[in-house]
Order: C-alpha cells, then sequence, then structure tokens
C-alpha cells in the first residue's frame, strides 16, 4: 500500500489501473490480434479444475513479489525458478501475479514460467475486461482469476462465459457470504474463498467454515490467504475445501518449493486421502 493512500481505496485503485492498463495495450495489440495468439494455445482449464477436485492435498502455488498489505516479500525473485521449484514439489497448479503496479507482476512472468513447466497456470490479476481473458490465453494461462468485489455481477458473468469461451477455468473469488452467492449466481462452478478483504486487508481466517457452508458439493472450493501450515490444510479440508491457493508463505522461505512440499507432507499425515 503507498503511503498515505486509505486501505479502503486500495481495490478500487488496483481495478482503475488494471482497466486503464488494459485499455492502453489493447490499443497497442488489437483484441483480434490478440485473439490470433490464443488460438495457437490450448489451455486445458476443465482438466484442471478437474484435478483440484481430485483426492490429495492439491495446492496452487504462487508466484509473487510484493502485494500491497505486506510490502516486498522477496527481494531476489525469480518467477521461473520459483515455478520450476514448485512444480517439482508436485503443485496442483501454479499462480502468477501479473499486475505490474502493486504485486510487481509482468506478462512475461507468466510467459516464462509456461514455458518451463507443465503444471496448470493461473493467471493472477485484477480482470475486469474481455481482453485481458484473451490475453491470458495468449500468455499460456489455463486459468484466469476473477473478484467479485472488482466486478458488477453481469460483468462476472459475462467474463466466466467468455473464460469458458476460450479453455479457461474461472476461478471466482469471493470473502462475504454475499458474494459467494453473487459469484453461485453468475454461474461459478470453482469459487476461492478469500479470507483476507480485499476493501480493508484483514485476515479472517474464521470465515473459511462459515463461507464453505454456502458453496454446493459439486462447485469446487479452493481456500485462499492465511494458509500457513499442513494443520491448517487438514483443518480446512476438513470443513469442505478441495484445493488451497498459498503464496505469502512460500514467497518468504529461502526455497519456495521446499516449503511446499513440506506443507504438502504435513498435511497428508493422518489425512488417509
Amino acid at each position: 500500500m503507498r503511503k498515505g493512500e486509505r486501505v479502503s481505496d486500495v481495490l478500487e485503485a488496483i481495478v482503475a489501473g488494471a482497466r486503464r492498463n488494459a485499455d492502453e495495450r489493447a490499443r497497442a495489440t488489437s483484441l483480434a490480434e490478440i485473439g490470433r495468439r490464443a488460438s495457437a494455445k490450448s489451455p486445458r482449464g476443465a482438466a484442471f479444475r478437474a484435478s483440484l477436485a481430485a483426492d490429495g492435498i492439491r495446492v496452487i502455488a504462487e508466484c509473487k513479489r510484493r502485494s500491497p498489505s505486506k510490502g516486498i516479500l522477496r527481494e531476489s525473485y525469480d518467477p521461473v525458478a520459483i515455478a520450476a521449484s514448485y512444480a517439482r514439489a508436485g503443485a496442483a497448479g501454479i499462480s502468477v501475479l501479473t499486475e505490474a503496479s502493486f504485486f510487481d507482476g509482468a506478462a512475461g512472468h507468466l510467459e516464462a514460467v509456461r514455458q518451463t513447466v507443465d503444471t496448470p497456470v493461473l493467471r493472477k490479476d485484477f480482470v475486469v475486461t474481455e481482453y485481458q481473458v484473451v490475453e491470458a490465453r495468449a500468455l499460456g494461462a489455463d486459468a484466469v482469476l476473477l473478484i467479485v468485489a472488482a466486478l458488477p455481477a453481469a460483468d462476472l458473468a459475462r467474463l466466466i462465459e467468455s473464460a469458458r469461451a476460450q479453455g479457461l477455468l474461472p476461478l471466482v473469488e469471493a470473502h462475504s457470504l454475499d458474494e459467494v452467492r453473487t459469484a453461485l449466481d453468475a454461474g461459478a462452478d470453482t469459487i476461492g474463498v478469500n479470507s483476507r478483504n480485499l476493501k480493508t486487508l484483514a485476515v479472517d481466517t474464521g470465515a473459511f467454515a462459515h463461507l464453505v457452508e454456502a458453496i454446493p458439493d459439486q462447485v469446487v472450493a479452493v481456500a485462499e490467504s492465511g494458509i500457513r501450515s499442513g494443520a491448517d490444510v487438514r483443518r480446512l479440508r476438513g470443513e469442505g475445501y478441495d484445493a488451497f491457493l498459498v503464496g505469502e508463505r512460500f514467497m518468504t522461505e529461502p526455497d519456495p518449493g521446499a516449503a511446499l512440499a513440506t506443507l504438502i507432507a504435513e498435511a497428508s499425515e493422518g489425512s488417509g486421502r
């Protein structure tokens, strides 16, 4: 978060910046051209979703240099090396930040990761336009994040369908009961419950148990933020979550891949699944 900026303004600022930057890219490279590039890719959105719903400890491990709440997480940031270590450790998916202003991400990070690993890749960004969805496929993504708090309900439904039309898995993020209901009404079949409120940046891991009760069994439930240990994963699995998106916990470790392997091993102890 920038000095002097009210925390409640952060989401609005990020979304406005994402829309502005996407519009600038669209002027430089047309939607038709980005669509041509996207058509050369073969995203595996459906297979990624099936993988997240499968038995076992299913972790989407994140490549992220900085966050608005914690600042710089990793001074020496090599997303390709980090992603490769995640793949070796058994990640079900790899999340790559592409938002530049607040997270130090870049589209090139995702492209480079895609060229290096075969693991499904999620584009983690503030996606608010059709252009960004098509662009995600062109970059090599298999999934795209759509945040309920960042989108009017009609736009959310439209972008969910757009992602599916591109062969991408739309992971729809919510952090309140109303947002879970909005996601379901919009047609989401994979919902990420973020314990971090994007408008206040506060984390409330107690929200996990409450919100998963509103997610039907046939919808894949992904727990996001505030996950620190294998014990956390075991508890959340017991509450009904299928998969787990973990970023900051790994980014602050000397070896992110080793940290992932440890978390999976700890979560597997006594799980019976």
